[in-house]
């Protein structure tokens, strides 16, 4: 199977009304339990690697074992750069064989943001990666050994519905990150989601939606969402404290235990459980099919599967050609 491109994959759950699960990668065990997960509830998953990870895992070093664990599994996996802070780090998880970034401009003003990230997908579009960008402001995203404070997001940097308009007009991404009362961490009090700022920003636009800052979210709210089309949700705080409530429940139980693989087992085993819950509360349990798109996970010219749910037209893509290409691109374009 290969990887796919985020925005076939958007694309296909935006027609399904379904939400794929991105997911943020802090340590390798993470890559085999989140690809067993979607393997058991056959569906479709984003691996997410984020700028202010890189302090945990080296992209270079830890993009061929992703690809490699892709290739071998029959579920269609996006692995995407998450909150891309410079253009030097896109280029680098583009050459690295990442078939989706995020570049994070929403720090910027609105003219600048756009500015940038009209640059990145020139880029990344010149070789069929695909781009999400995030307008209005999230916050709440860190790399610490504390958990970050409980907070609620401003309203005045929620997502306008008139930029977002003007925003994916003048910059074409494939995939939106929007601000609706959504934090990463952890929220403070219950989430309050504006859900027909929501509505109206669906209704004025055509490129998917993208949820960050999915965790603590009700399964309730993750339904209203999905339809109001949100069709990639991102979610990692969670996952963390799961495995941290684990591995503490457990040595406290078992004082004299000193194992630290099977430990690490443990603490994975509380994941996956999260995890596959969540596949079934966002649909997209049974969503996977065949894929050919940016096929970059076998060496066949025709790799003969059937029924290519999310891209039937696309060519398969050796992963040495496809790096050369990149480069070749990426130094005639800057």
């Amino acid at each position: 199977m290969s990887l796919i491109n985020l925005k076939d994959l958007l694309n296909n759950a935006k027609q399904n009304k379904y939400a794929v699960g991105a997911f943020a990668i802090t340590n390798m065990d993470f890559v085999d339990t989140l690809i067993d997960c979607a393997l058991e509830k056959n569906s479709p998953i984003i691996l997410l690697l984020a700028e202010v990870h890189f302090k945990y895992l080296d992209i270079e070093k830890v993009a061929p074992v992703i690809v490699d664990a892709a290739k071998k599994v029959n579920v269609p996996v996006c692995i995407s750069l998450d909150h891309g802070q410079r253009l030097e780090t896109v280029i680098k998880a583009i050459r690295c064989g990442f078939t989706s970034v995020m570049f994070d401009g929403s720090k910027y003003s609105l003219e600048e943001n756009i500015r940038l990230t009209r640059e990145v997908v020139r880029i990344a579009h010149s070789v069929n990666v695909s781009v999400e960008a995030e307008l209005g402001y999230i916050g709440g995203e860190s790399a610490s050994e504390k958990m970050p404070e409980s907070h609620a997001p401003k309203k005045e940097l929620y997502t306008k519905v008139e930029e977002a308009v003007r925003f994916y007009s003048e910059t074409n991404v494939d995939a939106l990150a929007v601000a609706i009362g959504n934090v990463h961490g952890i929220y403070k009090g219950e989430p309050n989601l504006d859900l027909e700022r929501l509505k109206n920003i669906r209704d004025s636009l055509e490129v998917p939606l993208v949820l960050h800052g999915g965790s603590g979210i009700s399964d309730e709210d993750y339904k209203k969402l999905i339809k109001l089309g949100i069709c990639k949700i991102n979610y990692y705080t969670d996952m963390s404290v799961s495995a941290v409530d684990e591995i503490r429940n457990y040595l406290s139980s078992n004082p004299d235990f000193n194992s630290y693989p099977d430990l690490i087992k443990k603490a994975m085993l509380a994941v996956k459980k999260l995890v596959c819950e969540r596949f079934d509360v966002w649909g997209c349990t049974n969503k996977s099919a065949a894929t050919k798109s940016l096929c970059i996970s076998c060496d066949d010219e025709i790799c003969k599967l059937s029924d290519p749910a999310f891209s039937p037209d696309a060519n398969t893509i050796i992963l040495e050609d496809l790096v050369e290409k990149i480069s070749g691109e990426i130094l005639r374009r800057i």
